[in-house]
């Protein structure tokens, strides 16, 4: 690349609180410097895919916009949700074949997720994962998008192991999971950057430190990667010594990274992600020791 038009775009990143540590970039700096296998500089990005798409579930009034960045590295794929702004479409034609290195260290926060997701997913698959008993398969039903989120949420919830009446802080909200919380006698305390109230009219607010304090245990998407505000988060659960949950489609590798050093389970949806294929699809369940 004579240019970097990588740097051109907006990068989000939210500073964390003094004294927390920047696990995310700490785990970068290990891959770019070979700790978890070849190094990136040797990899090459084949493709770098862009993807908005939105879904009203049948019933709601909520439609979701989601968008993703995408990146192909040989046989698997990362991928990582963005805000509005973040990644502009320019970067399928700016990113497309360059190398993994430059992606990790000048690419904006979501694209660097998903060029770390796609390394780590190729250094140790989720299906080899399954294979040595590490993770826990689940395959989703084909069907319609209500199936398929209702038995994805329902998945994630079952990573929860809370007494009755306990408080779950719920940082990125999907309605399937809020509902799913509930039924396993779990009391939702939703936060999320874009929507107000949950289906149900719970209140949703946008300050993540609100739940953070109140929670007894934390379920958070894995989006939280590309917006800045994993390292925060993970942090907080490991200082107050209360169980972390990740849902992810997003950076689902690599959040698995942090299992057992405050992450205690994880359920892991590696791409094509249950929303972009009416066909079964298998996501992962990961537990620490003792579950979560």
């Amino acid at each position: 690349m004579t240019t970097n038009p990588l740097s051109t775009n907006p990068v989000n990143r939210t500073t964390p609180a003094p004294g927390t540590a920047p696990a995310v970039e700490t785990l970068i700096e290990a891959v770019l410097a070979g700790d978890h296998g070849p190094l990136p500089s040797e990899r090459v990005a084949t493709s770098v895919f862009w993807i908005h798409h939105g879904t009203r579930l049948a019933g709601g009034d909520t439609t979701y916009l989601n968008q993703y960045v995408l990146v192909r590295l040989g046989g698997s794929f990362g991928g990582c949700a963005f805000e509005a702004g973040q990644v502009e479409p320019s970067v399928c034609r700016d990113a497309s074949g360059t190398r993994l290195d430059v992606l990790l260290r000048e690419a904006p926060q979501p694209l660097r997720i998903a060029a770390l997701d796609a390394y780590l997913s190729a250094t140790r698959p989720h299906r080899a994962a399954a294979a040595t008993g590490d993770a826990e398969p689940v395959i989703l039903p084909g069907g319609t998008p209500e199936v398929r989120a209702n038995a994805r949420d329902a998945a994630v919830a079952g990573l929860l192991d809370i007494e009755k009446g306990a408080v779950v802080g719920l940082i990125g909200v999907v309605n399937p999971l809020v509902a799913a919380i509930r039924e396993r006698g779990g009391e939702p305390l939703p936060c999320d950057f874009n929507l107000r109230t949950t289906r149900w009219g719970d209140p949703v607010t946008d300050d993540m430190h609100q739940v953070l304090d109140r929670a007894d245990a934390v379920v958070a998407t894995g989006m939280t990667l590309g917006n800045g505000s994993f390292d925060i988060i993970l942090d907080r659960c490991r200082s107050r010594g209360i169980p972390l949950i990740v849902y992810a489609q997003s950076g689902s590798a690599v959040a698995r990274a942090f299992l057992g050093s405050g992450v205690t389970a994880l359920s892991a949806e590696p791409f094509p992600f249950s929303q972009f294929s009416a066909e079964e699809t298998v996501l992962y369940r990961y537990r620490t020791v003792g579950g979560a």
